[in-house]
Formats: structure tokens, C-alpha cells, sequence
């Protein structure tokens, strides 16, 4: 699964990557987490737009947000025929930018672990693309909220003893594939729905710190050895369930548009 990730890359690089035409200007997250809005790329007319939504797909027919469960996460073995994605999948796909994300090994306490793209020659870890689903909820009275899960499906052999699923990620040669919805039917673009190769992701254990959704700094990334990560986790590991104060989901009376979108959070 994946239920905090991180995205640092500077808004030029992330631009770049993912070839939309807005210019947003967001700053570094480092714990970014359920119900907070996240950046989201899609097809727009034959062209990739940037927008923020919601991360918690909330399908179109649902009656009541308040009775339905938080859709963080969607499994890419189910998105073809399960009534909550299925439709998303035909015609909604998008990407979702990160540099990384976090996930827990089991145990008493568990083990956090951050994820990243393998650094290159310059020792840098490149951007990647999380697959997608998004979804406009209408409520009664005419609000709109856009909503984003991450597709999932089971782990690559790099995170396997870590956890047994990890996010789908899309290559840059496969955005296209991926965000066609108008061209590219939706079992042709599931083919693109399995484990990451294993070259691709590095993993190392961190700080219990990241447990804690209000703690968001770049330390919460930094490698700790196995010793110091044991000895701070009961405190902190508390925190990693704690539920966070319900939240209403903000409407609005009409869409957003594009020079509107210049504050990620």
C-alpha cells in the first residue's frame, strides 16, 4: 500500500517531467498524508494539466461522504471491475508526482523505511509517477471535490521483505499510455499495472519520527542504523494509527482554473 509519500523535486523539475503547461509554485513535502490535497496530472482535451484533488477517491455516487471509507489506495488486480474504481479506470486516470514514499515493516514496533528512485551517476534520486485514479464528487447542492487514489499492486523483491504491495509506477514513456483515456482502452493501459522493476526503487530504514503527520522536514528521510531506529520507536510509534480529526470535505461552487493553482497546500 502507500500511505505517505514525499514530493521534493522543485516545481521546474516536476514541470518538466510531466509536460503540463501550468506554472504552480509549490514548496518541498516530506509527509504528505491522507485527505490533504496532492498534485495530480492528467489529459485535458489531448493535453496534460496540473490540478490539486483531494487524496481519497470518493466515487461519483456516492450519496454521503461522511458513510463512505477513505479510498487512499486502489489495487490495480481489482481497478477493472470494482464498482468504486472501475469507472475511473476507463475514463479517469491520471499521475501523481513524488520523489518517494514510506512504509512500515510489521512487527513490535514496526519499522519505518523510506522509498526512493535508485540515485544515478550524479547521486541523485530522479522524480517518478505513481498511477492514478481521480474522481469528481457532486454533492447536493451543486459543490464539486476532485479526489485521488494511488494504484497499487504486489511487491517488487526490493520491498518484499519490507511489505507485500507497493505503488504501480508509470514510466515517462508510458504517460501517454497511461493518461489516453479517450484512445486507450482500460485493460490496454492495466498492462502497465505490475510490480516496479527491481532496479528501479532503493529502500532504508529511518526515524520513527515520520510516524507523526504534523512532523514534515528533511530529516524525516535520513537513513538511521538499526539501533537508534529500535530505540526511539515506542514513543513515537503510537502516533502512526492515531486517527486524524474527521474533516469535512471542502467544496467548491466551481471549477478552479488553471492560474488558480499556485499553492499546494
Amino acid at each position: 500500500m502507500c500511505g505517505r509519500y514525499v514530493i521534493t523535486s522543485s516545481p521546474d523539475a516536476i514541470r518538466k517531467l510531466f509536460g503540463y503547461s501550468e506554472q504552480p509554485n509549490f514548496p518541498a513535502r516530506y509527509n504528505v498524508a491522507p485527505t490533504q490535497p496532492i498534485p495530480v496530472v492528467r489529459q485535458i482535451d489531448g493535453k496534460r494539466s496540473f490540478s490539486l484533488m483531494r487524496w481519497g477517491l470518493l466515487p461519483s455516487w456516492v450519496k454521503d461522504p461522511k458513510t463512505f471509507p477513505l479510498l487512499i489506495n486502489a489495487r490495480g488486480e481489482s481497478v477493472l471491475d470494482k464498482p468504486a474504481f472501475r469507472a475511473a479506470m476507463r475514463r479517469r486516470r491520471c499521475l501523481i508526482p513524488t520523489d518517494g514514499f514510506y512504509e512500515w515493516q510489521a512487527g513490535t514496533p514496526k519499522r519505518p523505511y523510506f522509498v526512493r528512485a535508485s540515485r544515478g551517476a550524479d547521486g541523485a534520486a530522479p522524480p517518478l509517477a505513481f498511477a492514478g485514479l481521480w474522481e469528481t464528487w457532486t454533492g447536493p447542492n451543486g459543490e464539486e471535490l476532485d479526489t485521488a487514489a494511488i494504484v497499487t499492486c504486489p511487491a517488487n523483491r526490493t520491498l518484499g521483505s519490507i511489505h507485500g504491495r507497493m505503488p504501480v509506477f508509470v514510466p515517462a514513456e508510458a504517460f501517454d499510455l497511461w493518461l489516453d483515456c479517450a484512445n486507450v482502452e482500460a485493460d490496454v493501459a492495466a498492462a502497465l499495472i505490475r510490480p516496479a522493476d527491481d532496479a528501479l526503487l532503493e529502500a532504508y530504514e529511518i526515524s520513527t519520527a515520520v510516524n507523526r503527520v504534523a512532523n514534515d522536514s528533511a530529516s524525516l528521510i535520513e537513513p538511521v542504523s538499526a539501533g537508534a531506529a529500535a530505540a526511539a520507536a515506542p514513543a513515537a510509534n503510537a502516533e502512526l494509527h492515531r486517527p486524524e480529526p474527521a474533516q469535512k470535505p471542502a467544496a467548491k461552487t466551481a471549477r478552479r482554473k488553471p492560474d488558480d493553482q499556485h499553492s499546494l497546500f
